[in-house]
């Protein structure tokens, strides 16, 4: 599986929780969530257009930083 970096505009744990929520509903997806510098390591097979997509449901802003 690839590692993807992306960054998430997160100021608190409430929007943790949603980037939370909304990965495990997407399923197939393995991540770690880094609060404090706001970004969002996924380790998954789906394509970085619908992770990113699927960030952007969260209301916050995301833009994808790369392949770790």
């Amino acid at each position: 599986m690839t590692k993807h970096e992306f960054f998430v505009d997160m100021t608190c744990e409430g929007c943790s929780g949603a980037v939370t929520r909304v990965l495990n509903k997407l399923g197939g997806v393995q991540f770690d969530i880094d609060l404090p510098n706001k970004k969002v390591f996924i380790e998954s097979e789906h394509s970085v257009d619908l992770l990113l997509e699927t960030l952007k449901k969260t209301g916050k802003n995301a833009t994808y930083v790369g392949a770790k």
